[in-house]
Formats: structure tokens, sequence, C-alpha cells
């Protein structure tokens, strides 16, 4: 499987918003981080793969050239541009996108080895159902993955970060306040977020004049992710909370006991990854 990259990584990621295809781009070389968390875990064999929630489609070419079929799902064709782009550029002919909502999975029961979910389920309006589908569609002893972060942690949050007072808005004032106030500073005192030129969305649509809306629909946290999981009939064969470099820099004590503790976890963990059994 194709090696992480990490300046391919960082390099895609910074002008990531400059168009749809350019989102793709940096997802392929991203997916890499995926299968290697599922390789170094046991899921060598990928067999025929669901990408729930694809986005610009990116990841289901990168999966493609590893599974010998890939299909991708969004709730917006978000793909159509970029993903069946680079698809035809890199040759890829064993992968088919699909408009579709990931609550009502337009796919028969059992009918994947390995359901992805990366960075979406957190966007869904009912994680609950969500889960239950990505179940569904999974045969019995094939393999979910699902990938998300604490809404109140920075990464999680899905704001942009201060450059000269490093404060997580959403901690002080709220979420609905300190998204208004994002936007707000798009708009108006960009010099003040801390993020690329091109790396934004809301630079990007501020710039474009378009309207930014806060698609943030679940607000995870480790405890009712883990109760969703649970009540979607899923069982846990791993967990990975990864706690945030400030805590590790403020205490490796600290660091080592943040995933036993409730809402000190939600706010310095930074990545959640599960590989679940249906």
């Amino acid at each position: 499987m194709r090696a992480v990259d990490a300046d391919k990584i960082a390099s895609t990621g910074a002008v990531r918003f400059r168009s749809e295809y350019d989102y793709a781009i940096f997802e392929y070389w991203r997916s890499a981080k995926v299968l290697s968390y599922l390789s170094r875990h046991g899921v060598t064999e990928l067999g025929r793969m669901l990408d729930a929630g694809c986005g610009g489609g990116g990841m289901c070419v990168s999966f493609a050239e590893e599974a010998p079929f890939v299909a991708g799902i969004d709730l917006e064709a978000r793909f159509r541009d970029a993903g069946e782009r680079l698809a035809r550029e890199r040759g890829i002919k064993n992968l088919a996108f699909a408009q579709a909502n990931g609550q009502q999975l337009p796919f028969a029961d059992g009918e994947f080895d390995l359901t992805v979910s990366h960075a979406v389920i957190e966007h869904v309006a009912d994680p609950l159902t969500y889960l239950r589908e990505l179940r569904r569609v999974t045969k019995p002893g094939g393999r979910v993955f699902v990938q998300t972060g604490p809404y109140l942690s920075p990464h999680g949050s899905h704001l942009p970060a201060l450059k000269v007072l490093p404060i997580p808005l959403h901690l002080v004032m709220g979420r609905r306040a300190a998204f208004a106030l994002s936007v707000w500073m798009a708009r108006h005192t960009p010099s003040v977020l801390d993020v690329p030129p091109s790396g934004s969305s809301f630079l990007t649509k501020a710039r474009a004049g378009e309207r930014k809306v806060d698609d943030l629909l679940y607000k995870v946290t480790v405890r009712n992710l883990r109760d969703n999981i649970r009540n979607a009939g899923l069982s846990v064969l791993r967990e990975d909370l990864y706690v945030s470099r400030l805590a590790k820099r403020l205490s490796a004590r600290l660091a080592a006991r943040v995933p036993s503790l409730p809402v000190v976890r939600d706010i310095l963990v930074g990545n959640m990854e599960y590989i679940l059994e249906p």
C-alpha cells in the first residue's frame, strides 16, 4: 500500500479549498493514513469497499488502486468534476460514484467487506441511523472504519484558529456565536485567522460572497459516539483516541489520563478512530 507522504499531504492541504478538484487531490494523498491505520490493525484484505460520505471522491480513487471495487456516495454530487476526473486521469475503472443519503444507503444488506466513514459522521443529522446503515451494508465478519473528532476540540470544532491569541472561541462564547464571529472575521479581518490563504472554507466562501453555513450537525463527544456505536449494533474491535499536542506539552501524566476524563477528553482529544464489526 502507498506510504504516507507527509509533504504531499501538507502541500495539497494548503490549497485544498481552491476547488473541489484540489480537495480531491488532497483526499487522495491523505487516504494513505487511513490505509496505513487499517493495515497496522489487521485489515489487510480490503475487498469490496464503500466510502459512505466521499465528498470530492479523492479517497475513493486512492482506495480503488488497492481494492477490487470501491463505491463512493455523497449527499451532494461533489465528485462529478473532481473524483470522476481524477479517476479518469489515473485510469481507474473499478470505481462507482452515486449521489445518495448515508442515512438511506442504496445498497443491499451485506454488500461490502469494508465500509469507511472519514470526517463524515459529524455532518450527519441522525448519526444513529447512519451507523445502522453502515452496519446493514457491511457483511458479517466485515469491518467498519469511523473517524471523527469531539466537537469541543479545536480540530473537531471545524472553526479557524486565531493567529495572535490561540483561544478556542467556541469554548469561550459557545458554538453559535463563535461560528458567526469566524464568518465575520473571514469577511472583514481575514489576517487575524491562522489559516493558509487557500486553506479555509471560511476564507474561500467569504471572498466569493457565498453564505457559509454551519454543517456540524452532530455534536460528537467520546461518550455519545460510543453510545451510538453500541446502539447501532456494532462491536468495537479497536478505539484510538489521539490526545492533542497541547496536553502532551503540559504534562505527560495528564496526557495519559485524558481519555478517561469526561469533558476534558472532549476538549483535548483531537482525533478518534474506530475499527468496528457488524
